[in-house]
C-alpha cells in the first residue's frame, strides 16, 4: 500500500480514538423507551388538510419534541404535533405545525418532488425494520408532494421514486396543517401474521435564517448509520396489500420538421406519428412487484440541462428521467456503476420484477429489446461513443442479502446481445458494518466482450475481449471526524456496456478526511470543517495520469448558506507530458430570503488544453439562481462561463452557456414551462494546432414549451413543443435545424 493510502488509513484510526473524547448529548425533554402502537380505525376521513375528521381522535397523538439541527437534540422554538392511525387500507398522518409567525411560512406551489427548499413536513418508513432501506413521503403546507427512497446501504437518497398516494394542506392562522394517507398497496413489508414493527422518523422542516430539523426521534452524532436511530412503532395487523394492480394504456403523437443539409431550404414538413403502449405493474406480493411494458415510449419529455463539452475528453453523463426505469433503481445500485438504463435506448418490450424474497433478501430483475445498441469506448484519458442501428437483447439481475446489523453481500449479472455483438459482465459486492462509525464496501467484476469487426476497426478496440475490475472503500463517520478512502482497479479490456464507466486501464485510489467544529448560541456560523482530499492515478504499466493533495474548508452559517473553499498542486500526464498545476475551487450556496436560492461555484488556476497538449489558464464560473418571483412562478437559471488562456496571454476560447426555465405552476398538478437553452463559443483559432477543422465560433439554441398535467404519477398528460438552431462556418447564421410537436397521455387503472 502507498504512501497516501497508509497516511489516509492511519488518519482514519487516529479519528476513531477522538471520537471516544466527543461530548455527550445534551438533555432533551422527554426521551421514549420502547416501541408505540399505532391504532387501528375505520372512522371517516377526507384529505383536505383540515384536521376535523372523526378519525384523528383515534390516533397516536406524537409531539416533535427534538430539534436534531443545527441544534444537537434541543427543545424545537415551535411546536408541532403528528397524529399516526391506520384503516387497513392506508396509514394515515396529520400534522399540527404551528409558526409564532404564520406570515414567515416559505412555500410555493410547484411541481412534485421540487419543495425541498420551502416548509414541510412528513415521515420515513423503514417498514422491514431492517436499517437498510425506508420509504420517505413529505409534503408542503400546500400539500405539494415528494417521496424519496432512503439507501441506507449505499449513503443515497433518490427522489426518482414515485407512489400514488394523497395529501392536502393548509396554511392557517396559527401556522399550517397537512394531511397524508398512504395506500399500503404502494409500500413493500414483510408477509407475516399478526402485529408488525416498522422503524419510523416523523418529520418537520422549518428553514428560516437556519433550516432547523424537528422529529421525533434523537440523532446521535457520533453514529454515521440513519435508520439505525428510528423510534420502533408496533401495528399494522390489519394491514392488507390489496390487489395493487395497474393497468396504464399511453398513448403518444409526434410530428418532427427537419433539413437534412444545413442551409438547404426550409424545414421539410414531417408526418404526424401516434403510437399505443401498455403498462402493467403487478404487486405479486406486499414486498414483490412485477412490470410490463408493451411498446412503450420511452423518449424524454424534460429537457436536460444541458452541459459545455469544450475541452473534455470524457463522455458526458445525464441521468436518468423515465418512470419505468426510476421505480427501484437503487436496488441495482453497486460501487461501480455497471447499470446505468440510459444504455436502453428505443426498446419495444421492457419487464422489470424487484422487490424482496423473505425478510433479508432484495432482487431487481429486467430485461429490454432495444432497437439501438448504444456502445461507450473507455480508456484512461478519455472516451468516445456511438450508436448501432441494430438490435440487442439486454438483461440486468440484481441480488442482494442482508446479514447482521446492517450488513450485505450481493451479486451483479448485465448482458447485451446483438448481430456480432455481445457484452456479459458478472461479480460480487458487499458491506460490511465494522460498528456505528466504520463500514467497509468492496466489489469484484468480470466481463466478456466481442465487438464487430467493422466497429473493432473504426474505434481500435479488439474483437474480443476479457477484463474484470474491483474496488474496496472504507468509510469513517462520527460526530466530529470523517474519513474516507477508496482504491479501484480496472483492466483496459474491461467494458461494463449496461452501465456507465468511461475510464479503464486505471488503478486509482482517492482520501478525503475532515475535522467538524460546531457553534453555539453565540456564534455566527452553524459548524466549519477542516480537511484534505487527494490521491493518485496511474495506468496499469504504472505511467502516472494524475496526482492531488487539496486542502480545503467548508462552513454552513446565516442564510442556510454553505461555503466549501480549496486549493492545492496536482500533477497530471497529457500526450507524454507530465503537467504540474495550481488550482483552487470554491462553492458557496445560501438562501438570502424566501423563494430565493442561489449558488456559485467557480474554478481558478492552471489546466491543461487537450486539444492542443499545452499548459493553459482556466476560469470557469457557474453561478445558479431559483427563484420563486411569485407564489406561481418559478425562475431557474443556469449560466457558465468557461475560458482557457494560452499562458502568454492570449484566449484560447470562450465558452458560454445558459439554460433558462421560466415554470408557471397553476396548481400542484399542473404546469407550463418554457426552457432556453443557449450555448456559444468563440475560438482562438491561430492558437490550434488543427485550424483547418476548427470552427473560428459555434452558436446553438434549443426551446421547448411545455404543458404537464399530472393527476398522479401514471396518470398524466403532456404536450409541448421544441425546437433546435445552429450557427456554424457552414451555416453563417443562427440557423433551425428541426422542430418537433409532441403530446403524451397515459391513465393508470387499478381494477
Amino acid at each position: 500500500m502507498n504512501r497516501i493510502l497508509m497516511a489516509a488509513l492511519s488518519a482514519a484510526l487516529l479519528a476513531s480514538a477522538a471520537a471516544a473524547q466527543a461530548p455527550s448529548e445534551p438533555p432533551i425533554a422527554a426521551v421514549r423507551i420502547g416501541s408505540l402502537a399505532i391504532p387501528h380505525s375505520m372512522a371517516a376521513v377526507d384529505i383536505d388538510g383540515l384536521l376535523d375528521d372523526p378519525i384523528w381522535a383515534a390516533a397516536l397523538r406524537l409531539p416533535l419534541m427534538i430539534e436534531t439541527y443545527p441544534r444537537e437534540n434541543a427543545t424545537p422554538e415551535v411546536e408541532t404535533t403528528a397524529y399516526l392511525v391506520e384503516n387497513g387500507d392506508r396509514l394515515l398522518i396529520a400534522f399540527d405545525a404551528r409558526d409564532p409567525d404564520p406570515a414567515s411560512i416559505r412555500a410555493y406551489l410547484r411541481d412534485r418532488d421540487s419543495a425541498f427548499n420551502d416548509d414541510f413536513v412528513g415521515v420515513v418508513l423503514d417498514t422491514f425494520n431492517d436499517q437498510r432501506r425506508a420509504f420517505e413521503f413529505f409534503v408542503n403546507p400546500f400539500g405539494v408532494q415528494m417521496d424519496l427512497i432512503q439507501d441506507d446501504v449505499s449513503r443515497t437518497e433518490s427522489s426518482s421514486w414515485n407512489a400514488i398516494w394523497d395529501s392536502a394542506g393548509v396554511v392557517n392562522e396559527h401556522g399550517f396543517t397537512v394531511e397524508i394517507a398512504i395506500p399500503f398497496s404502494q409500500l413493500r413489508f414483510p408477509r407475516v401474521a399478526g402485529e408488525q414493527t416498522w422503524g419510523i422518523d416523523v418529520l418537520r422542516f422549518r428553514p428560516r435564517a437556519q433550516r432547523a430539523r424537528i422529529s421525533n426521534n434523537r440523532q446521535d452524532r457520533n453514529r454515521s448509520c440513519y435508520l439505525c436511530q428510528f423510534g420502533k412503532f408496533t401495528g399494522f395487523e390489519n394491514a392488507e396489500a390489496g390487489k395493487a394492480l395497474e393497468v396504464v394504456p399511453t398513448l403518444t403523437a409526434a410530428r418532427t420538421d427537419s433539413r437534412s443539409l444545413a442551409g438547404a431550404g426550409p424545414l421539410e414538413h414531417g408526418d404526424f406519428e401516434s403510437d399505443a403502449g401498455l403498462g402493467v405493474r403487478w404487486g405479486v406480493t406486499p414486498d414483490l412487484t412485477l412490470d410490463l411494458a408493451l411498446n412503450p415510449d420511452f423518449s424524454q419529455v424534460e429537457a436536460d440541462f444541458a452541459q459545455l463539452q469544450e475541452n473534455s475528453t470524457f463522455a458526458l453523463f445525464y441521468p436518468e428521467t423515465r418512470p419505468f426505469f426510476l421505480e427501484g433503481e437503487d436496488y441495482y445500485a453497486s460501487p461501480l456503476q455497471a447499470v446505468f438504463t440510459r444504455t436502453v435506448a428505443d426498446p419495444d418490450v421492457g419487464t422489470k420484477f424487484t422487490g424482496r424474497l423473505g425478510r433479508n433478501n432484495t432482487v431487481g430483475v429486467f430485461g429490454t429489446n432495444d432497437a439501438v445498441t448504444n456502445l461507450l469506448f473507455p480508456g484512461p484519458f478519455g472516451s468516445r461513443t456511438t450508436s448501432l442501428d441494430q438490435e440487442n437483447d439486454a438483461f440486468v439481475g440484481r441480488y442482494t442479502r442482508g446479514f447482521g446489523q446492517a450488513s450485505t453481500i450481493g451479486a451483479l449479472v448485465t448482458s447485451r446481445e446483438g448481430d456480432g455483438y455481445s457484452n456479459q459482465v458478472a461479480g460480487f459486492d458487499g458491506r460490511y458494518f465494522v460498528n456505528d462509525q466504520s463500514t467497509l464496501r468492496f466489489q469484484y467484476l468480470d466481463s466478456r466482450t466481442e465487438y464487430p469487426s467493422a466497429i473493432a476497426t473504426e474505434f481500435a478496440q479488439p474483437e474480443a475481449l476479457t477484463g474484470d475490475a474491483w474496488r474496496v472503500e472504507y468509510r469513517y463517520g462520527s460526530r466530529n471526524w470523517f474519513a474516507q478512502i477508496w482504491h479501484q482497479d480496472l483492466d483496459p479490456t474491461f467494458r461494463a456496456d449496461s452501465g456507465f464507466i468511461s475510464r479503464v486501464n486505471l488503478v486509482q485510489e482517492r482520501f478525503e478526511m475532515n475535522r467538524t467544529f460546531y457553534g453555539n448560541e453565540g456564534t455566527w456560523y452553524t459548524d466549519y470543517r477542516i480537511g484534505v482530499q487527494g490521491g493518485r492515478s496511474e495506468t496499469a504499466a504504472g505511467q502516472l495520469i494524475d496526482r492531488s493533495f487539496q486542502p480545503f474548508v467548508a462552513f454552513q452559517g446565516p442564510m442556510q448558506s454553505f461555503a466549501r473553499i480549496g486549493a492545492g498542486p496536482r500533477k497530471e500526464f497529457w500526450n507524454g507530458t507530465t503537467y504540474d498545476l495550481q488550482s483552487a475551487f470554491m462553492f458557496g450556496q445560501f438562501r438570502p430570503r424566501s423563494g430565493l436560492n442561489v449558488t456559485m461555484q467557480m474554478n481558478r488556476g492552471e489546466q491543461i488544453d487537450y486539444t492542443n497538449s499545452r499548459l493553459a489558464d482556466q476560469r470557469r464560473i457557474q453561478p445558479q439562481v431559483d427563484w420563486n418571483a411569485t407564489r406561481h412562478l418559478l425562475v431557474r437559471l443556469r449560466y457558465t462561463s468557461d475560458r482557457l488562456s494560452a499562458k502568454d496571454g492570449p484566449t484560447v476560447f470562450d465558452a458560454k452557456l445558459v439554460d433558462l426555465r421560466l415554470t408557471w405552476q397553476f396548481n400542484v398538478r399542473s404546469f407550463v414551462r418554457l426552457t432556453l437553452q443557449d450555448q456559444d463559443v468563440e475560438r482562438n483559432v491561430d492558437l490550434y494546432a488543427n485550424r483547418l477543422f476548427t470552427d473560428p465560433s459555434t452558436s446553438s439554441l434549443a426551446t421547448q414549451l411545455l404543458y404537464s398535467y399530472k393527476l398522479n404519477p401514471q396518470t398524466v398528460l403532456f404536450a409541448g413543443y421544441s425546437d433546435n438552431s445552429l450557427e456554424d462556418d457552414t451555416t453563417r447564421e443562427l440557423e433551425k435545424l428541426g422542430r418537433t410537436l409532441f403530446f403524451k397521455l397515459s391513465y393508470a387503472w387499478t381494477p
